[in-house]
């Protein structure tokens, strides 16, 4: 509906130009994590938390390089009449950008029909989760992008950053959530 707006006042070009992947994960994530979060049933995701890291973590992990090897395979084969150049990092890059699915319709069928909690909170729950692991591995392939070669040092430097990101993310969710609970209490 924004876009149409947009589109329909002619001030598309000034407000595309000022959208960027930054203002997207600092601006607009963030409210939707909240209300993601806020709304779901607490106790069903606290007791399935290592079922559904293993989907968030290891799924989108998979999917990622899986779809990112395959796209670059497929180019080595000669498949992609017309590219003339593609390197794995940008496959890979590629694989980040689209491995984090939303089963938006989904969860609104499992809503409907009223399925059993478990399975409904690892889903949500993955849903909520993989898109804090996407955004981690395409920043992480976008540095992999800028350089020549990418060593076992940055490769691990990588993984290092994962954890830091998702667990200092963890800690400030804790903590602004004991906060938030504080005063509105």
């Amino acid at each position: 509906m924004v876009g149409l707006v947009a589109y329909a006042g002619g001030n598309l070009d000034r407000i595309t130009s000022n959208f960027t992947p930054r203002v997207f994960f600092i601006v607009i994530l963030p409210p939707i994590v909240l209300e993601a979060g806020y709304l779901m049933p607490k106790d069903a995701f606290i007791s399935n938390i290592g079922t559904i890291l293993t989907y968030a973590i290891v799924g989108t992990l998979f999917c990622s390089m899986a779809t990112g090897a395959g796209l670059w395979l497929v180019w080595k084969v000669g498949w992609m009449k017309g590219v003339v150049d593609l390197g794995i990092s940008e496959c890979l890059l590629f694989g980040s950008i689209i491995s984090a699915v939303d089963p938006v319709a989904v969860i609104a069928v499992f809503e409907e029909i009223h399925v059993n909690i478990v399975l409904y909170i690892c889903v949500f729950g993955e849903s909520l989760l993989n898109d804090g692991v996407a955004v981690v591995l395409y920043r992480v392939f976008q540095v992999f992008l800028k350089v020549e070669t990418v060593t076992v040092s940055m490769c691990f430097k990588a993984v290092l950053k994962f954890f830091i990101v998702s667990g200092g993310g963890t800690l400030l969710g804790i903590m602004f959530g004991f906060l938030g609970a504080f005063f509105t209490k």
